[in-house]
């Protein structure tokens, strides 16, 4: 069986975290989170895989809870979901570390693709990491006997 992937939806209005909570929990566990502190304790809680971040909440901004995430989490896929967005801040969050940004009103088919892209991307980075770690690394020469050791290596 495929382990599911995790997500964080973090937005401090319930409707638009609801929908999100609704479109993936068949898909993914799904967490919730009405505000950056919320976010953070729930990520040192959880395995979390990838976080939707609304921009504009009260307290901290989505892009401080985005610099906090990619510090201590920096594995984590982001991507930032708002309706007070501009390319400027689009920017910002991708140099921050945000895998994506989408503005609010989204289709389901938009946010779905997103996700998924986004879970795509994790994992290819998963992968390259994990060849860059073996070729760094690499195994023990090969033992006698092996089937793909030399011909009359002893």
């Amino acid at each position: 069986m495929i382990p599911r992937g995790s997500i964080l939806i973090v937005d401090d209005e319930s409707g638009p975290r609801e929908s999100l909570r609704m479109i993936f929990q068949s898909f993914y566990e799904v967490f919730t989170a009405e505000n950056g502190q919320e976010a953070i304790h729930c990520l040192s809680q959880n395995k979390v895989d990838l976080v939707t971040l609304d921009l504009n909440m009260p307290g901290r901004s989505g892009l401080d809870v985005l610099r906090e995430i990619k510090n201590l989490y920096p594995e984590v896929e982001v991507i930032i979901v708002t309706a007070h967005g501009s390319l400027s801040k689009a920017q910002e969050a991708v140099n921050l570390g945000a895998g994506d940004f989408i503005f609010k009103p989204y289709s389901v088919v938009d946010i779905i693709t997103t996700v998924s892209n986004s879970f795509a991307r994790r994992r290819n980075n998963q992968k390259i990491k994990k060849l860059i770690h073996q070729f760094k690394n690499p195994r023990c020469p090969l033992e006698e006997g092996h089937e793909n050791s030399p011909k009359g290596a002893k």
